[in-house]
């Protein structure tokens, strides 16, 4: 059924590239610059999005291996996820039950126990304490009331899932809709890691807001890549979920051979986003497909974020394949740091100095507005019953 619904999308862009056209909104959409630069919105953003809803932590590829894990800080709170003898990822806050300190340094690896650096208590793959050092001069307690505080995980589609609140429910199937079975196409569990670039941005949505957007790329990145695609865009949602597509040259291509012989990476074109921080897209180079999975996190402010460049590649490299990722993986980060993110620390700060009071987001932007409407419903949401109230109302499926 999926390869049926990626062949009725690509169907769809292909008739709007024979026209020379794509689908527009109804009407345009205006954002308060507030939304952009107000800490207490930012607050709510943080609280009642990040906080409450499943965020893309990991890839499976990562964590490929039994006994495999990674320690990272996302907003502010260190996780440790691990893949245990049951072959389960587990996440828990990375923070020793006797004293609070990393159990485990930032980074990837294999161990089968983490050993506290400041106290050298033991904790397994599982998270159990197993291990207190001179507990007979320590005191009475129960290790198994001190393991490492758990957090809600899921693993779908290659995509690693967790909340960074203990006790957060987590529900992927409401969650996902039915874009978890569209994004098993992509088939990234069977990818693997090549590489990781973190960027520093200004507000988070500004950030995204690119990620979004077509409109942007024959003008802004002319000089790199922008001279071979057109602006148009056409789109699919599943809730708050996006795909998007240009009906340009490459879709035409299709007319030619009969849609039961489309190509995979053809199908799987375009931009992919996994609301409300992630966005997958894919290259082919000489040896096959790469995928750059960026995840955006906000910052401490309004005006600050993290955006991490992940590339998983659907081969296994040999050193000059990989050279030759590497090559693509720098000319990417220096796309993305110099020309969107430049362009956006410079728009953070105009928004700033009170010229304007809106931002407008024309008809062609449909995927942007769509963006920022579930992200206005999600920030009205008081509890996160109410969020999945939310989620779970949305239309599973629509395209433009």
């Amino acid at each position: 059924m999926s390869r049926e619904a990626l062949v009725a999308q690509a169907a769809r862009t292909l008739e709007w590239a024979r026209k020379g056209s794509a689908p527009l909104e109804p009407a345009e959409m205006r954002i308060p610059v507030e939304r952009y630069t107000d800490p207490q919105r930012f607050a709510l953003e943080k609280d009642r999005i990040f906080k409450r809803l499943p965020l893309v932590l990991a890839f499976s590829a990562e964590l490929a291996e039994t006994h495999s894990y990674r320690a990272m800080e996302v907003m502010g709170v260190p996780i440790l996820l691990t893949r245990g003898d049951d072959g389960r990822v587990r996440s828990f806050v990375n923070m020793c039950s006797h004293r609070g300190s990393a159990v485990v340094e930032d980074g990837r690896g294999r161990a089968r126990r983490f050993t506290c650096p400041y106290h050298a208590w033991v904790y397994d793959i599982s998270g159990d304490l197993v291990g207190i050092f001179q507990k007979e001069r320590f005191g009475d307690i129960d290790p198994s009331c001190h393991g490492l505080t758990p957090l809600p995980v899921a693993e779908r589609a290659g995509l690693i899932f967790g909340c960074v609140v203990p006790g957060m429910e987590l529900d992927l199937d409401a969650f996902l809709g039915g874009y978890g079975s569209m994004l098993e196409e992509h088939d990234l569990q069977s990818c693997h890691f090549v590489g990781r670039v973190t960027l520093d941005g200004s507000n988070w949505k500004l950030a995204y807001d690119g990620y979004l957007d077509f409109y942007h790329l024959p003008i802004l990145h002319k000089r790199t890549f922008g001279g071979d695609y057109n602006n148009l865009i056409c789109g699919d949602s599943w809730g708050p979920h996006q795909r998007h597509m240009q009906p340009d040259g490459r879709i035409l291509a299709l007319g030619d051979i009969p849609s039961s012989d489309w190509p995979i990476d053809a199908l799987l074109a375009g931009v992919w986003t996994v609301f409300p921080h992630v966005s997958i897209a894919s290259f082919r180079l000489a040896a096959g497909r790469v995928y750059q999975i960026a995840q955006l996190f906000p910052g401490d402010t309004p005006d600050s974020s993290t955006t991490v460049l992940n590339y998983l590649a659907a081969y296994d490299p040999d050193p000059e394949q990989m050279e030759e990722i590497e090559k693509q993986i720098d000319f990417l980060r220096n796309v993305v740091e110099a020309e969107d993110y430049a362009t956006v620390a410079g728009i953070q700060r105009s928004l700033r100095s009170g010229a304007k009071s809106e931002l407008v987001f024309g008809r062609n932007e449909g995927q942007n507005q769509r963006f920022h409407a579930w992200v206005d419903q999600l920030v009205e949401a008081t509890t996160p019953a109410d969020t999945y109230r939310l989620l779970a109302g949305a239309e599973e499926f629509h395209h433009a």
